[in-house]
């Protein structure tokens, strides 16, 4: 496999007849499992390049197969077709070099984790993004082709039930019940296309909307774990603001809100749903903190203060998302 950086990858580009004259390619920050570039030519649309690594950039060791690129590649294409606008439109796969090249956002954006972590918590995004995620479940819930095209997980066992709940229960065997429960669940309820990385980190906000990205992680599978995943990333930066600033669990809430309204019609034939995210909620919430890649924003004390929350009430603190928000709340 030849290797794309930001020396070689106009060279790349315009060998494979994606660019014409000068170029400037530069490496975007962010992520810890690909090499992703931005580049910008003289003259046409700017591109972007991603290309996957089998070593993961964490303290822990961390390797993933490197044909996920090409989940990554098969997500954005169903994404396109059934909910459009919300992801990159992919341009181009090279399967001897694992790599694929997208249309880029637009340059003025912002990354949504950025945003949050300097303290602009728009709470209408909450009613936005729970809206498109459950657009997303809806339109593959029981859908017979997405089913066959994306049942392949194994890189999302590689990238969050391994890294993420099975190093949990290793940490803390008391939850090993709880965990197998959830992997099972994960495993098994398979209803609709879950991203598995739906995070602050790859929603971007542009001129023209939100836009989606990073979709390795992306399968047929239980997409209680969406919820699960994206309401810890929420939590935990309410938890970084401290008690006396509950916007993020406010947006929290909405997110929820908006979700849960405009999911009701499917999910009434899946009636421990909410309970199942309620799992994947607490168990992203530890995961988080000793897994394989800890959230980098908490100091010590709050990081024990999650630690505590989860591991002495188990990952079934409450019976619905609102009320296991609130009990957080109420920790600080």
């Amino acid at each position: 496999m030849q290797e794309i950086t930001a020396d070689n990858a106009v060279e790349y580009l315009q060998h494979a007849g994606l660019v014409e004259g000068p170029a400037v390619a530069q490496e975007l920050a962010g992520g810890v499992s690909n090499v992703v570039l931005r580049v910008t030519p003289e003259v046409g649309a700017p591109l972007v390049l991603k290309q996957s690594r089998e070593l993961l950039r964490t303290r822990a060791e961390w390797r993933s197969r490197l044909d996920r690129i090409w989940r990554e590649a098969d997500v954005m294409r169903w994404l396109e077709r059934l909910v459009p606008g919300v992801a990159p439109r992919l341009l181009f796969e090279d399967r001897s070099n694992y790599l694929i090249v997208m249309e880029a956002i637009h340059r003025d954006h912002v990354v949504w984790k950025e945003a949050l972590l300097g303290g602009q918590v728009d709470l209408s995004l909450g009613d936005s993004l729970g809206t498109t995620l459950a657009e997303i479940h809806s339109r593959t819930w029981s859908h017979p082709e997405v089913a066959e095209a994306l049942g392949d997980a194994q890189a999302f066992d590689e990238l969050r039930l391994d890294p993420y709940y099975r190093t949990v229960a290793k940490a803390h065997p008391q939850l090993q019940g709880e965990i197998d429960e959830v992997v099972f669940a994960c495993q098994t309820r398979r209803r609709a296309l879950t991203l598995g990385d739906f995070s602050p980190k790859n929603i971007l906000l542009t001129p023209d909307g939100l836009r989606l990205v990073d979709f390795e992680t992306g399968h047929y599978g239980d997409p209680a774990f969406d919820l699960g995943f994206f309401l810890t990333h929420i939590a935990l930066k309410g938890v970084r603001s401290g008690r006396d600033d509950d916007r993020c669990f406010q947006l929290a809430g909405r997110f929820w809100a908006a979700y849960a309204e405009a999911i009701s019609p499917v999910v009434e034939q899946d009636p421990d749903f909410a309970r199942r995210c309620v799992l994947n909620w607490t168990g992203c919430l530890i995961a988080r903190i000793d897994g394989k890649s800890p959230v980098d924003y908490l100091n010590a004390d709050q990081q024990q203060l999650v630690r505590q929350f989860v591991v002495e009430s188990g990952l079934e603190v409450a019976d619905s998302i609102p009320a296991a928000l609130a009990a957080l709340q109420a920790r600080l």
